[in-house]
C-alpha cells in the first residue's frame, strides 16, 4: 500500500487478501480478548468535516485497541478553515501533531489534495460522492466472511445493490472491489437519477461481470445471495432535486416481505448505516430487526479489524502487533446485542 488509503483503486487482489489476513489477526484485540500497546505513544488526528457516527468512532476505537491516542475534530465550526485556512496548510499543521489523520470531507477529491501536503499517512474517510474505501473494505471482508459461513464460493455469486447508486459513495467504492473477483451476476436497482456512474458500469462489464440494470425492487430477481441497500443521499441534492425525488414510491424498500418473497433463507442483507427508518424513508426496513439474513451490526463489527489492519500495514507495525498480546482485565459480554450470535 502507499503511504495514504485514498481509494480502493490504489488496492488489487493480492493487496486486499493480505490485509484481510492481518484482519483476521485483530479479531482477538477488536473483539475484547486481547490488549495490544503497539502503537502506545502514536496520535491519531480525526478530522470530520460531514456527520459521522460509525466511521468516526470506529477509527478512534481501532487507534485506540493498538495502544495510540487519538484528537478529534468534527464540523468547519471549530476548524480553522471556518477563517479560510487551505486544506493544504490544515494538512502541514496537523502532520506535524498527529502520527496519521482521518478525513471526511463534502467535496470530491478534498482527501487527496489533503494527504498532498503531508507524508503521515492520510485515510479517506468519505470526500462527497466520491469514494469510501475503508468501508468497502470492510463491507467486502464481510461479504468473504458471510460466504465463508455458509460454504459457498464468491465466484458466480448474484449482488444486488440498491438505493441511491449515484451519489453513495460506499457503493462506487464496493463495485471495484468486487469487480476485481471472479465474474459475477451484479444487479443494480436504483431510482431514475440516481443510477450508478457509467464510468463505473463500463469498468465493471469489462472485467467480465454480468451487469443488470433495474428501475424497481418489484420485479422477478434470479435468486439473490447479496443485497446490499443505501439510503438516499438528500444531503447531496439540489432543491429542485429534493422536489423531484419526494414521490419515489416504496418499490425501492428491502423489507421482510422482500426477502420473502425474492430471497432464500441464506441470502445476505447488508447496508453502511445509518438507516433510515423515518416513514417515508425508502430505506431498508426495520422489520427485519432480528432476521439471521440482516448482516448490517456483523459488518459494523467488522469495520473494528479491518481498520486496525489498514492502520498497521500504513504505519508498519503488521509483523509486529500480535506478539506481546495480553488478556482483557475486564468482563466482556458472548455477544454484544440482544440477537446477536456469540462471537
Amino acid at each position: 500500500m502507499t503511504p495514504h488509503l485514498l481509494s480502493v483503486d490504489q488496492l488489487d487482489r493480492d493487496a486486499i487478501d493480505e490485509l484481510f489476513a492481518i484482519a483476521q489477526r485483530m479479531e482477538p484485540i477488536a473483539r475484547r480478548r486481547k490488549i495490544c500497546r503497539v502503537l502506545e505513544g502514536a496520535v491519531l488526528g480525526n478530522l470530520f468535516f460531514e456527520a459521522s457516527t460509525r466511521t468516526r468512532i470506529s477509527f478512534n476505537v481501532a487507534f485506540c485497541r493498538l495502544g495510540g491516542s487519538v484528537c478529534d475534530t468534527t464540523g468547519f465550526t471549530f476548524s480553522s478553515m471556518a477563517k479560510g485556512e487551505s486544506l493544504t496548510d490544515t494538512s502541514r499543521v496537523l502532520g506535524g501533531y498527529c502520527d496519521a489523520l482521518v478525513m471526511r470531507h463534502p467535496d470530491l477529491g478534498s482527501v487527496a489534495e489533503f494527504a498532498s501536503a503531508v507524508n503521515v499517512p492520510v485515510i479517506n474517510g468519505g470526500d462527497g460522492p466520491g469514494e469510501h474505501p475503508s468501508q468497502a473494505l470492510l463491507d467486502l471482508y464481510t461479504i468473504e466472511r458471510e460466504f465463508e459461513r455458509v460454504q459457498r464460493p464468491l465466484a458466480g455469486a448474484h449482488i444486488l445493490m440498491t438505493g441511491d447508486l449515484k451519489y453513495g459513495r460506499t457503493v462506487h467504492s464496493l463495485i471495484k472491489l468486487l469487480s476485481l473477483h471472479e465474474p459475477m451476476h451484479i444487479t443494480l436497482v436504483a431510482p431514475t437519477g440516481l443510477e450508478m456512474p457509467t464510468p463505473l458500469l463500463d469498468l465493471v462489464a469489462d472485467r467480465g461481470h454480468r451487469l443488470e440494470l433495474r428501475d424497481s425492487l418489484d420485479e422477478v430477481f434470479e435468486p439473490i445471495d447479496v443485497i446490499y441497500a443505501t439510503r438516499i443521499q438528500k444531503e447531496r441534492f439540489t432543491e429542485e432535486m429534493i422536489e423531484s425525488f419526494k414521490g419515489i414510491s416504496d418499490e425501492f424498500i428491502v423489507n421482510r416481505a422482500f426477502l420473502d418473497r425474492r430471497c432464500t433463507p441464506s441470502t445476505i442483507v447488508m447496508h453502511p448505516l445509518p438507516r433510515d427508518g423515518r416513514p417515508g424513508a425508502n430505506d431498508l426496513s426495520t422489520d427485519l430487526n432480528g432476521d439471521p439474513r440482516l448482516a448490517i451490526f456483523r459488518q459494523t463489527d467488522n469495520g473494528i479489524p479491518v481498520r486496525m489492519a489498514i492502520f498497521a500495514k500504513l504505519m508498519g507495525i503488521e509483523s509486529d502487533f500480535d506478539r506481546e498480546l495480553r488478556d482483557v482485565g475486564w468482563r466482556v459480554p458472548e455477544a454484544i446485542g440482544v440477537d446477536d450470535a456469540r462471537f
